[in-house]
């Protein structure tokens, strides 16, 4: 059974994170009443509070944490590779954190950091949603990565997720392209906003814009954002008997995927099938035919948010400053996957 976490204590006495903060820090504001609850909902759960929060108030360690949700993705080992680099430039070290995209294990490092001894952290969520914002109402500095679909009061460092799609898709138009299939959609009934929902509206929005109809067969299904989903799901639409003649891969890896299956079919990239994917990952550059791919600002991303969140743990006890949010500019890395030879 997992560790109790500050969420817990939280609902089961009732009160917000915030205040179980409060009680544990022994802040004085706080009605003998609500105190009274949260410490026997503690004593109830064994609840061992992690010290992190407390070395943040008494002196700062010079480590910021990183929570992922996962490293077998080339985009996140990629940030925390700039976001390590961009620590190190303001003598910081960081402590990365795997979360494989689970709500509760983003709950429990959001609650109490498995990591001991950090000044503030840096969040990419993949499985909580807008139900859970709460969660994000923390008492140490944080600053989300990822998508802005929380009404959190953190610092948020995103990226241009429906234009910098649309650009890839007018990429395939301008090339002459008009059956362009989109793979990485997430299934139906999928209740969590994810980065997929965005760049698939940039997909769709592109082809509206050119007066082609959306056709549901184009638009696949592949998760997790793998190689094998997208082998899989090209596979699939090509068993279909779907005519296509460009695939918009919504990351690099599913892309890397369908440019497998393409050349176990047959079919020749670009000149049956282009091919462009999203994030611009080192590993684009040396596939066969090379990747084309939408650089969102990685590293812009990752110095930005190191800032940010530096500025936040240096700020003055009791400094209040509304929250930023900042997306950097994208481009279309053309490769041989989109130009003819």
């Amino acid at each position: 059974m997992a560790d109790p976490t500050m969420h817990d204590v939280a609902t089961l006495a009732g009160v917000s994170i915030k205040t179980v903060s409060n009680v544990i820090n022994d802040y004085v504001h706080i009605s003998a009443e609500t105190r009274a609850r949260v410490l026997a909902a503690i004593k109830e759960l064994d609840y061992h509070p992690n010290l992190s929060a407390r070395g943040l108030r008494s002196g700062k360690t010079g480590v910021i944490g990183l929570a992922l949700p996962e490293l077998r993705q080339n985009y996140f080992a990629e940030l925390a590779d700039a976001v390590i680099r961009a620590a190190e430039l303001k003598n910081r070290g960081v402590v990365v954190q795997q979360t494989g995209g689970s709500a509760r294990r983003e709950a429990e490092v959001l609650s109490r950091s498995r990591v001991q001894l950090i000044d503030g952290l840096l969040f990419s969520p993949a499985g909580i949603g807008e139900d859970d914002a709460a969660l994000l109402d923390v008492d140490y500095p944080l600053v989300l990565l990822g998508e802005h679909i929380f009404g959190s009061t953190a610092d948020h460092v995103t990226m241009h997720n429906v234009s910098a799609a649309r650009a890839a898709v007018e990429h395939l138009l301008e090339i002459g392209r008009r059956r362009i299939a989109v793979i990485g959609v997430n299934p139906p009934g999928e209740q969590v906003i994810r980065s997929a929902d965005f760049r698939l509206d940039g997909y769709r929005a592109a082809l509206e814009s050119a007066g082609i109809p959306i056709d549901p067969a184009l638009e696949r299904v592949a998760v997790p954002w793998h190689r094998e989903s997208g082998a899989d799901a090209a596979r699939g639409m090509l068993e279909d008997g779907v005519e296509v003649d460009a695939v918009f891969a919504l990351n690099d890896s599913l892309a890397l995927g369908v440019l497998r299956a393409l050349g176990e079919s047959g079919r020749r990239v670009p000149d049956d099938i282009a091919v462009i994917g999203f994030d611009n990952i080192d590993e684009a550059r040396f596939s066969v035919p090379s990747l084309s791919s939408v650089e969102p600002g990685r590293d812009a991303i990752a110095s930005t948010a190191v800032d940010y969140l530096i500025e936040r743990i240096d700020a003055k006890p009791g400094t209040v400053t509304p929250p930023r949010l900042f997306k950097p500019e994208f481009r279309v890395v053309a490769r041989e996957s989109t130009r003819a030879s």
